[in-house]
């Protein structure tokens, strides 16, 4: 699901290199029409589905052996398809009532998709549980707190936490979640006023869609996976930090109630993640098909620590000028619909930024007036989720009338 995007064209390149493992039996995309059409010639899937019905009556007429669906209704219906894995790599909220079919059907999930759990978290892993289903993290951060904790002695995810001070679960003390600080760490709350698009779509490690490289230069991207980690790992917000680490080498760790540290380390390149996701619990051969930052790789594609010279280091985000982590530690503790309100705000803001209609320090001054506005409620069912994103998105969208 999404598979002309960053995530989805990566994840195609490995089924390509891997034959032997994998099919693809279903394909989406929103917009990206003629790169979809090229797919289904090189992949041959048995359905997709794309944004519009002009758009499904093309590539219906180009292939006709296949079905064609397209729209909201359309993702839902793509992820109701018999397969053994979904990979959602959609953006926004659209993610989440596709993600809960495919869970409701007993599917895999590999989660590319951070606002499926960020807006829908309880909903979402009470039914991973409800049916037995793997939520597997494809995010980079996550993907290495997953492997920490498989480290310590297996079965990461869908484990319910439990405090060790009161009863003998798992030794966990906090997640140390890694950031790369995004384009403008250093930079003072005043200075980033006049920050253009152009400089905001310029991430110095990742390259991604542009939607999760506002979010990264906002730093909500970072808020929103502290919210993500709560809900894959069960853990509270209090035992959640966050690191900034410009070299993005480690992608997280995780700190065990003895001192240990467990890191995760390689180099950003997103088919690490992708690849486990898919092959979980085995391991894929990736090294040859590395594209990540030169500077840290060896001739044989691995992350070479003697040729590099660099060191590894971390650093506490500023929180006076990246205000997004705080709304978002917000919106996590006080449940119900606030992370619903703040991630609606924040897309519409993202989206309204990139238009260039508002300013980049509009996002988070925004998303701070929406949630105290919005009177919160504990959402029951996708139905109701989809309903307060509505609100929060016609609220913001209000307060610059």
């Amino acid at each position: 699901m999404g598979s002309t995007g960053s995530i989805g064209t990566q994840a195609l390149e490995i089924i390509r290199n891997n034959k032997e493992k994998f099919r693809a039996v279903g394909l989406t995309c929103r917009s990206r029409v003629d790169d979809l059409i090229e797919q289904v010639k090189e992949f041959s899937p048995e359905a997709v589905c794309v944004g519009n019905e002009a758009d499904a009556a093309r590539v219906k007429a180009e292939f006709p052996g296949i079905e064609v669906c397209y729209g909201d209704k359309g993702l839902v219906q793509i992820a109701s398809m018999d397969c053994d894995i979904v990979l959602n790599s959609l953006m926004g909220i659209s993610g989440l009532a596709p993600t809960y079919e495919a869970i409701s059907r007993g599917r895999d999930i590999a989660l590319a998709n951070k606002e499926t759990l960020v807006a829908g978290g309880k909903l979402v892993t009470d039914l991973c549980r409800e049916k037995g289903v793997r939520l597997l993290p494809v995010d980079s951060e996550h993907s290495a707190i997953f492997q920490c904790l498989e480290g310590n002695g297996g079965s990461a995810c869908g484990r319910a936490y439990r405090d060790p001070a009161e009863h003998d679960g798992r030794p966990l003390r906090r997640i140390l979640l890694t950031a790369s600080g995004g384009p403008f760490r250093g930079r003072s709350y005043e200075s980033m006023k006049g920050v253009t698009v152009e400089q905001a779509l310029n991430h110095p490690k990742w390259k991604m869609g542009s939607k999760i490289t506002i979010d990264s230069a906002t730093m909500m991207n970072k808020g929103l996976e502290v919210i993500e980690a709560r809900w894959l790992f069960d853990v509270p917000a209090e035992k959640i930090d966050v690191h900034v680490h410009p070299q993005s080498i480690v992608h997280s760790m995780v700190e065990f109630m003895d001192g240990s540290v467990i890191a995760q380390m390689g180099l950003p390149d997103m088919k690490i993640p992708i690849g486990l996701a898919l092959n979980y619990p085995d391991r894929l051969r990736l090294l040859e098909d590395f594209d990540g930052i030169d500077e840290h790789r060896a001739s044989d594609g691995s992350l070479d620590f003697f040729t590099t010279g660099a060191s590894l280091t971390f650093e506490k985000p500023d929180r006076r000028v990246f205000r997004c982590i705080d709304l978002a530690y917000d919106a996590l503790r006080e449940g119900g619909s606030a992370p619903v309100v703040m991630n609606g705000a924040n897309e519409e803001l993202v989206a309204m930024f990139l238009a260039g209609k508002i300013g980049f320090l509009d996002i988070p001054e925004t998303i701070d007036r929406v949630m105290q506005v919005y009177d919160h409620s504990e959402p029951s069912s996708v139905e109701e989720i989809l309903a307060i994103d509505n609100e929060a998105r016609r609220l913001t969208r209000d307060s610059f009338r």
